[in-house]
């Protein structure tokens, strides 16, 4: 099993716009053997330490093989929305991983 951290920085004023990209692409993680098995939204109090700033959002995914998140990271329906993603996130850090 993989482990995909996703830490999303949004774009001040376009919060609408990326939950509108999250409401069409996260569903079709299950199409991809992927699983959401954690969507944080931090405080700024919970931060305790950063050198890369406050992130709206933490996700944490699963796929059983990295083909298939890569089938998930290329399905065309979800290519279909990433307009929404590219004008409202600022910036991305994923990590890719295994459990221990």
């Amino acid at each position: 099993m993989l482990y995909y951290t996703q830490i999303l920085f949004v774009k001040e004023g376009q919060e609408t716009t990326f939950h509108d990209f999250e409401d069409h692409v996260l569903p079709l993680l299950q199409r991809h053997n992927g699983e959401l098995i954690y969507r944080v939204r931090p405080t700024t109090n919970s931060v305790l330490v950063t050198t890369v700033g406050q992130p709206y959002e933490i996700h944490i995914v699963t796929f059983p093989e990295r083909k298939d998140f890569e089938h998930y990271r290329d399905d065309p329906q979800r290519m279909q929305y990433m307009h929404l993603k590219d004008s409202s996130v600022e910036r991305v850090i994923l990590i890719e991983g295994k459990a221990l």
